[in-house]
């Protein structure tokens, strides 16, 4: 290939993104008068509501373009799991406990077969987080939709005095990471591009599996997340999404230094060498094999290490703000 491939150039520029919703975020001034205001402001992984002892929180996502990969592979029995997944582990970062959750289906035209499989997915993406899925809507949007779009909202909850924002965050702490299942949810715009470039989807991979079947690859769902921060004092946490590392940005003023990263999954070596993408942008795109973070003051990382496999220490937070890989500032 004569030019490296960008996530922008796959059509997902990640700064467009952050000005548009800054635009959209500068308009919402409204504050509900009365009983359970809302706590913070908008833009961290949740929203959160007081509710006198406890805070509710919210989060909304969906699979994106997983879908495509989805209704290539004529299999959508994991993808509830993804949509699951996202929503969770946004509240888990903030250390709320998923209790409810509800869907949200648009499509040009609805299809047995994949609504079925749909709940294949969902329902084993709420056993694995312990949340009632209480109900949802399903629009058939032909003209608006094409194709068909999968996306939830979830409900948290938790005491307010267990709260984790990330404002007890400070210089020194170590960033421990936990590995993720693979591509996750994000970035497959540009995991697409390369692989529809190359006509790779059914090459095989030196695990066994096709490169298919490794972009299907559910998204982890970190459910330990709520007993480990019972057992040692964490200062805050980060679900590795769209924007690679750069979601580090979104607990602290400081900043963070990755000097251990961790392995990256053989799909990733895969996307980077084929698709010519620069070290920078696969960090900033993807997660690198690392799907989750917790923030913790040094000394407390011993239980997180013994009981998560794979897990390791890999940087701390610096008074020099940014994002750094060994030396390097992820924009």
């Amino acid at each position: 290939m004569s030019n490296p491939h960008t996530y922008r150039e796959a059509g997902v520029d990640i700064r467009l993104e952050a000005n548009a919703i800054s635009a959209l975020v500068q308009n919402l001034s409204y504050r509900r008068k009365g009983n359970y205001p809302m706590m913070g402001g908008v833009g961290h992984f949740a929203g959160l509501i007081d509710f006198g002892h406890l805070v509710l929180a919210l989060t909304v996502d969906g699979v994106g373009t997983k879908m495509l990969v989805a209704d290539r592979l004529q299999d959508w029995s994991t993808v509830g799991i993804d949509c699951m997944a996202m929503n969770v582990n946004d509240l888990y970062v903030m250390n709320m406990e998923p209790v409810a959750f509800v869907d949200y289906i648009a499509t040009d035209r609805l299809s047995e077969e994949q609504m079925a499989q749909i709940g294949v997915g969902l329902n084993e993406g709420a056993r694995l987080a312990n949340v009632n899925i209480v109900g949802g809507e399903t629009a058939t949007l032909k003209g608006l939709v094409n194709g068909l779009d999968l996306a939830g909202t979830c409900v948290g909850v938790q005491e307010k005095g267990k709260v984790i924002t990330g404002e007890r965050i400070r210089p020194g702490d170590l960033v421990v990471g936990i590995p993720s299942s693979g591509i996750h949810s994000n970035g497959l715009s540009l995991a697409r591009r390369v692989v529809e470039g190359q006509d790779a989807w059914e090459e095989t991979l030196p695990s066994g599996r096709s490169i298919g079947r490794e972009l299907l690859v559910p998204t982890r769902i970190y459910h330990e997340v709520l007993t480990l921060t019972a057992e040692t004092e964490v200062h805050g946490m980060c679900h590795v999404t769209g924007g690679g590392l750069l979601n580090f940005s979104r607990l602290t003023r400081y900043g963070f230094e990755f000097t251990d990263p961790m392995p990256p999954h053989e799909i990733f070596t895969w996307i980077q060498d084929h698709g010519e993408v620069e070290n920078a942008e696969m960090f900033r795109t993807f997660n690198m094999g690392m799907g989750y973070a917790f923030v913790v003051p040094e000394g407390a990382e011993g239980p997180i290490l013994a009981k998560v496999s794979g897990s390791r220490v890999v940087g701390s937070v610096t008074a020099r703000p940014g994002i750094w890989l060994n030396g390097a500032e992820i924009r």
